[in-house]
């Protein structure tokens, strides 16, 4: 998908599973079309030519990359701008259909595409770009009220010029004007799309020296936005520059994304602001779905592609899963979701150095590019992988009080009932069904039939020990003589 925005113009390709598919190529110009609209409501020459150099090799590269199917989008800049039309004309020579897309259309697709990735999102997707606001409402998977603003970063400096109060007062002016915040629209959190917001989110994490730096569902109570506030205000642009991962252009932006964040959270009363990294792209791709394919769980699937692709042998994930799930049968359905998740990547591990499958493990869980899971989750699908692959437990990041250790102890058990699945079967899933694990007299029991005897031995003794300590109990095992 080629998105043409104000700020910058950008290509990403995705394979997999259209349920959550993964990136496997992402580039970006910052361009600039939108810097002009404020100065003669034009696209500046020399940012039209620099977008259309970057559209022209966008649209080289996805016909050798072998691209099914190439979209290509353009919001605000060329939407408002006087020379738009000439801007897409240009554009059409180097191959490329546009589709322009409406201010609803706009704040629509950000709302499907927070959907997409926090199905249970119930609050208001605001999606700042360099040329427009969108605000959509979204709740029970489905996006209702919405609506397009011309507040983008490019435009704020000229609105700000009056002062914070002036500031605040013209954007509850132009919200109100169009039916904003209305009926049932205050006291909601908020959910944030968008460069802009990521960088705001990326200066929190910095002043927070937050454990986990992952900005997918980073979450941002009210009283956050003091110290982003002060911070924007006494921060040069160097220093703001200097956090990694934060782009010049969005660090220039950071104060003039801050005073909007404020205001919109006195507007409309928001208690708290979760980041999400799916947005318009995503939010298009997922309107495409069917019904049936919508209603899939995006981490699950993605646990899934992921393990299929780095399985030594045939995937059997869900196997694992059912095969340990006696164990577990107390837990929360959120934790079981995440014990699936674990079990589906209990494999991909092993490609690397023996020394350090741990640590594989632990990366993948913490930083894969997952959807629908909160930083809580991400940690206990780390800690279950950790022990999956055998670190030892004293090594595991600390996450301070991020989760509970009674939570991480529970993760901890997962890996090493999953270690224990696969030590036992070899990575194959057949001698799964000639056996089972569970709690019986307050035992360990682990239980074979007759077929599966020989599978017994000191490696997988040392397995069902360490589960068995875990659990704090004793391990049992049973060879049946029948079947």
């Amino acid at each position: 998908m080629i998105d043409i925005g104000s700020n910058s113009v950008r290509i990403v390709v995705y394979e997999g599973p259209a349920r959550a598919p993964a990136v496997i190529f992402n580039e970006k110009v910052a361009a600039g079309l939108g810097r002009g609209l404020a100065i003669d409501g034009r696209i500046a020459p020399a940012d039209a030519t620099r977008g259309l150099v970057a559209l022209r090799r966008y649209a080289l590269l996805a016909e050798h990359m072998d691209v099914q199917d190439v979209q290509c989008v353009a919001t605000a800049a060329v939407r408002d701008a006087v020379n738009g039309p000439d801007f897409i004309a240009a554009a059409a020579e180097a191959g490329l259909n546009i589709r322009l897309l409406s201010g609803e259309e706009e704040a629509e697709a950000a709302g499907h595409g927070v959907l997409s990735a926090i199905p249970d999102a119930h609050g208001v997707a605001v999606d700042l770009g360099g040329g427009s606001l969108e605000l959509a409402e979204v709740s029970r998977g489905k996006v209702g009220r919405r609506a397009s603003f011309p507040l983008g970063v490019l435009r704020l400096p000229a609105l700000r010029k009056d002062g914070e109060q002036a500031f605040e007062r013209a954007i509850r002016k132009m919200l109100r004007a169009a039916g904003w915040p209305g009926e049932g629209l205050t006291g909601l959190p908020l959910y944030l799309v968008g460069g802009s917001w990521r960088a705001l989110s990326r200066l929190d994490l910095e002043l927070t020296k937050d454990p986990l730096a992952v900005l997918d569902q980073h979450t941002l109570p009210r009283s956050a936005l003091r110290r982003l506030l002060r911070a924007t205000k006494r921060l040069s642009f160097e220093e703001l520059r200097a956090i990694p991962g934060m782009a010049s252009n969005r660090a220039a932006a950071l104060p003039d994304a801050a005073a909007l964040l404020a205001a919109l959270v006195n507007i409309l009363d928001v208690p708290e602001m979760t980041v999400s990294s799916s947005g318009l792209r995503e939010g298009l791709l997922y309107q495409a779905l069917d019904a049936e394919t919508r209603a899939q769980d995006p981490l699950i699937v993605a646990a899934e592609f992921e393990g299929r692709r780095l399985a030594r042998f045939a995937p059997h994930g869900r196997a694992i899963a059912e095969w340990i799930a006696p164990l577990f049968v107390d837990e929360v359905p959120a934790d079981s979701r995440v014990r699936l998740a674990a079990s589906l990547l209990s494999d991909v591990a092993w490609s690397a150095n023996p020394d350090f499958r741990a640590e594989r493990g632990t990366e993948i869980g913490l930083h894969g590019n997952w959807r629908s899971i909160d930083i809580p989750g991400r940690i206990l699908l780390a800690r279950a992988l950790y022990a999956g692959f055998g670190g030892t437990d004293a090594e595991f990041p600390a996450m301070g009080s991020l989760v509970t250790p009674e939570r991480l102890a529970r993760a901890r058990q997962w890996g090493l009932a999953i270690r224990l699945a696969q030590r036992l079967t070899g990575g194959i899933q057949a001698p799964l069904g000639g056996s089972s694990i569970a709690m019986h007299d307050g035992k360990l029991r682990l239980t074979l039939t007759r077929e599966w005897h020989h599978l017994m031995g000191e490696a997988v003794e040392r397995r069902l020990r360490a589960l068995a300590n875990a659990l704090d109990t004793e391990p049992v095992v049973d060879l049946l003589e029948g079947g």
